[in-house]
């Protein structure tokens, strides 16, 4: 099969195209036909070794010279081709989501059942392929927003940030968006209520939760734009600039270590897919509250040329790839 292969850590140059063996379904996973994949920031960081000190703290993704698995790529949409042993609610034919660890950039994969769902019945298989990460960090780092509360979120425009404003909005949140001037009406067509240029505005006032998908801005300054009874959700972010030792994991560091000290609560959680979390999705996207927002497709050749486009670009929304027709 055709996949998207890395040997060593670096830029997009050292990824490749090439014929690699089919994975076959083991007991307890699903043999999926890939119809689509999608890129996102933990793309980037898997190629780049980036942060330094990632190398050594999954080592399940990271080994020291370069990836755990040749062929990365975590979010897909596509058909069961087979189902091992165990597996008996789902079946050849069915069209499905979900994420991988890795290995989605690729016309197979193999997958274990509890990493995927039933695609949602209102999305292309490009459009499924854009959810399953950004969809589920933006709806474990919301899970806590009521009704009425009022919501900040910086980096509205992003992959996490076009969900993290639909799943606010769908909880009964009034949403701020924080995003450039390219992305100000695409923040407002999404559902946020007021959208802050941080080209031309400061951000001001006090929110119930701040999101922070930017990382960008320091910790003191993130803390005053809480309510003391307000939360703040620190979750990665930061430059695409490479070769740091901490990157993002700073500020997340920080957050956990002020947290006796402060009076609004901060909160970095990890999205752990799940089939709950993809149930959850898929019946948000079904019932109309939700949708991915596509900036870009790919086809899978072209894998390269979409991380470098995410890297240096600062994309708005998902980057696509288009797998198989």
């Amino acid at each position: 099969m055709k996949a998207i292969v890395q040997q060593v850590y670096g830029s997009s140059a050292m990824l490749a195209v090439a014929d690699v063996g089919r994975p076959e379904a083991g007991a307890g996973q699903v043999l999926v036909r890939v119809r689509a994949a999608s890129v996102n920031a933990r793309d980037w960081h898997v190629m780049r070794g980036d942060p330094k000190i990632a190398r050594w703290m999954d080592r399940s993704v990271f080994r020291r010279k370069g990836p755990a698995n040749p062929v990365q790529g975590g979010d897909f949409a596509g058909t069961v081709e087979a189902v091992g042993d165990g597996v008996t609610d789902v079946a050849v034919g069915d069209e499905v989501f979900g994420e991988a660890v890795s290995g989605a950039f690729a016309e197979y994969l193999a997958v274990p059942r509890a990493l995927l769902d039933r695609k949602p019945k209102n999305l292309s298989f490009e459009e499924a392929a854009a959810v399953p990460l950004a969809a589920n960090t933006a709806l474990t780092c919301l899970r806590h927003v009521d009704a009425g509360n009022r919501v900040l979120i910086i980096g509205a425009s992003g992959g996490v940030g076009t969900f993290a404003v639909q799943i606010a909005r769908a909880r009964g949140a009034e949403v701020t968006g924080v995003c450039s001037t390219r992305n100000v009406e695409a923040a407002r067509a999404l559902g946020a209520a007021h959208v802050v240029d941080y080209t031309r505005e400061t951000v001001t006032g006090r929110y119930d939760t701040v999101l922070d998908l930017a990382g960008t801005r320091g910790l003191r300054e993130l803390l005053r734009l809480v309510e003391p009874t307000g939360t703040l959700v620190l979750s990665g972010g930061g430059n695409f600039d490479g070769g740091s030792v901490f990157g993002p994991v700073g500020l997340l560091a920080l957050g956990q270590l002020a947290r006796p000290f402060v009076k609004p609560s901060i909160r970095g959680p990890l999205a752990q897919q799940s089939p709950e979390s993809l149930t959850e999705l898929r019946e948000l996207i079904e019932s109309g509250q939700v949708r991915p927002a596509i900036d870009r497709t790919y086809p899978l050749a072209e894998t390269p040329a979409a991380i470098s486009y995410m890297e240096s670009e600062h994309a708005r929304a998902k980057i696509v790839i288009t797998v198989a027709a």
